[in-house]
């Protein structure tokens, strides 16, 4: 499976997404610069977390009109996988390919820290290797992660099953408690129409190894590989 790993000024996730997929998934996977203008060869496109041009004006606002949005919007209607953490969850949502808007987090500070989630479904390309209701731990790191809608798009996407994670405790109540930035509905990620672009908050590529202390990333990742029918790795 080849996977495009975006890469605009700022961004700086992108080898930690690019090392996950080659090294832990054993995938091809390819660093692209923002200026691209062609995706058609990959079979799946990452958008990783960072800063890209320094969150000036808005977080992904600026970034959404690099070229290679266009080709991620073109690859993204003929059906193939988008995912999206972080950074590039803000740039999806500025981009129009999914819902929302990341704001500011409650209390204006910046949280770096591991969250507990709980999988609302599992009927979609990036959670098909788990069950709803499992409760997963990845780690967050920003400072506009306060997901937010207004109230009919809110009512969509419960009614059409697109809410894919949200924060909760380790028995998995969601309780203010446990939301790290106050997230409407504690709301971590959520899906488009087609279910084919994901974009969360934390940060799967950072609990994608054992020796960084977890592995329940793995599930976005092995979840697109089954999706396409390609072998998953023993790990």
């Amino acid at each position: 499976m080849r996977f495009a790993v975006l890469v605009f000024p700022g961004t700086w996730s992108d080898h930690d997404c690019h090392y996950v997929l080659k090294e832990v998934m054993h995938q091809d996977a390819e660093l692209v610069w923002h200026r691209e203008t062609d995706l058609s060869s990959y079979d799946a496109i990452v958008v990783p977390g960072g800063f890209s041009y320094g969150d000036y004006l808005r977080c992904g606002a600026i970034a959404r009109f690099s070229p290679v949005m266009e080709a991620v919007k073109r690859e993204a209607e003929r059906g193939k996988l988008v995912f999206g953490s972080c950074n590039g969850f803000q740039i999806l949502c500025e981009a129009g390919l999914l819902p929302g808007a990341l704001m500011r987090n409650a209390g204006m500070q910046f949280r770096c820290q591991p969250c507990n989630l709980r999988v609302e479904t599992a009927n979609t390309p990036f959670t098909n290797t788990v069950p709803a209701g499992k409760v997963l731990e990845m780690p967050v790191s920003h400072g506009e992660g306060n997901y937010y809608v207004d109230e009919s798009t809110l009512a969509r996407l419960n009614a059409e099953d697109r809410i894919v994670f949200r924060y909760c405790d380790a028995a998995g109540a969601i309780t203010s408690e446990s939301n790290p930035n106050g997230s409407l509905e504690n709301i971590a990620g959520v899906i488009n129409e087609r279910r084919n672009v994901l974009g969360m908050m934390p940060h799967p590529e950072r609990a994608s190894e054992a020796l960084l202390g977890g592995t329940d990333g793995l599930v976005i990742w092995q979840s697109m590989l089954q999706t396409l029918d390609v072998p998953v790795p023993a790990l």
